[in-house]
């Protein structure tokens, strides 16, 4: 601090930089805390995906302030710090262990369909541009018993057919609003009530199937595919998480949701269609933060995770990953969902 004093204008400068810095933090904390009801103003669907980031930017504020005595700056820094830690930890402090017979399952050589657990991985397949070949060496890499794609296309589930992907997941239900772009569920096991939308979704139809466990529990798995925040599309964007929301009411059901979502955790509409009900997977398992998109840029680094897998009450899940998936814009996400009693 004190070569800094004397080095003219650089304490101002860092001062600057501080407040700047805090700013920003404080912005970034704003757009977090507010209710669902203002989540469709322009760019704040954008802003708030970066909420993690905001901690980072509101920590090196802190820093400067400090180094230059800049007490209320550094308060309103460590304001900004502590909201963004206290979002962040529970996503690496959760400690709901899977069931080490689910481990077991999941980590034999060949999927057991006769169990209570179940490998499940979900991708956007970004307009059919993905490598089907890939994604089939990762379910059976990853023993995979149920998948779900987003944005699939007639040629690219040619492509799946061909890279054998019914020798593993040999059940399938897919659906397409516009015949053009499609949402897909895959499953080892039969799926039972195949439906093109369960969710009468006014962004894309979300197939759903129900699998049957080996306890007799029966789980209803959806494919999501929510309408992305661009510019003009926040209102749609916030209308199609709503419409997923109304799902809790299906109290006589249990879930699993997979897919590209558009929404972090931090978009006050997932969590409203959380609720009290839903778990985020990553959150759940404290596995940390799933950061799935864009996956396609090689100077922009994973910046938000808006791929996500949805349990229902009662559902364990655990062992997350992320996956590269050449071609996509999307890293697959995969993981091991317990639903025995």
């Amino acid at each position: 601090m004190a070569v800094i004093g004397r080095i003219p204008g650089a304490r101002l400068l860092l001062t600057l930089l501080a407040r700047v810095l805090t700013v920003l933090a404080l912005i970034g904390t704003g757009a977090r805390l507010l209710p669902s009801r203002f989540a469709d103003w322009p760019f704040l669907p954008e802003l708030v995906s970066l909420t993690p980031w905001f901690a980072l930017v509101a920590a090196l504020a802190l820093v400067l302030a400090l180094t230059t005595r800049r007490w209320l700056t550094a308060l309103l820094a460590l304001a900004s710090l502590s909201a963004g830690v206290g979002w962040v930890y529970p996503f690496f402090a959760a400690d709901h262990d899977l069931p080490k017979r689910a481990i077991v399952a999941g980590s034999s050589e060949q999927p057991l369909t006769d169990d209570d657990a179940a490998r499940v991985m979900t991708v956007n397949v970004y307009k059919g541009r993905a490598d089907a070949q890939a994604i089939v060496q990762a379910v059976r890499a990853n023993r995979v018993e149920v998948l779900a794609l987003q944005e699939t296309t007639d040629e690219f589930v040619d492509r799946l057919n061909r890279a054998g992907i019914k020798e593993v997941l040999p059940y399938a239900k897919i659906a397409s609003a516009d015949h053009k772009y499609g949402n897909g569920l895959w499953s080892a096991s039969p799926l039972g009530s195949p439906a093109r939308d369960d969710v009468n979704s006014s962004a894309s139809q979300m197939p759903a199937g129900t699998v049957t466990f080996g306890g007799g529990r029966e789980v209803r798995f959806v494919c999501v595919h929510t309408t992305s925040p661009s510019p003009g599309e926040w209102g749609q964007w916030k209308r199609s998480l709503d419409e997923l929301s109304a799902m809790k009411a299906h109290v006589h059901t249990t879930y699993v949701f997979m897919g590209d979502f558009n929404a972090s955790y931090d978009h006050a509409p997932f969590r409203d269609f959380l609720g009290d009900r839903f778990q985020d997977a990553a959150r759940y398992s404290g596995h940390g933060l799933t950061m799935t998109w864009p996956a396609d840029r090689a100077r922009t680094p994973l910046f938000t995770a808006i791929d996500h897998i949805v349990i229902d009450q009662g559902i364990q899940a655990g062992q997350l990953k992320t996956l590269p998936i050449p071609g996509s814009d999307h890293r697959g996400l995969v993981g091991s969902i317990w639903v025995g009693r």
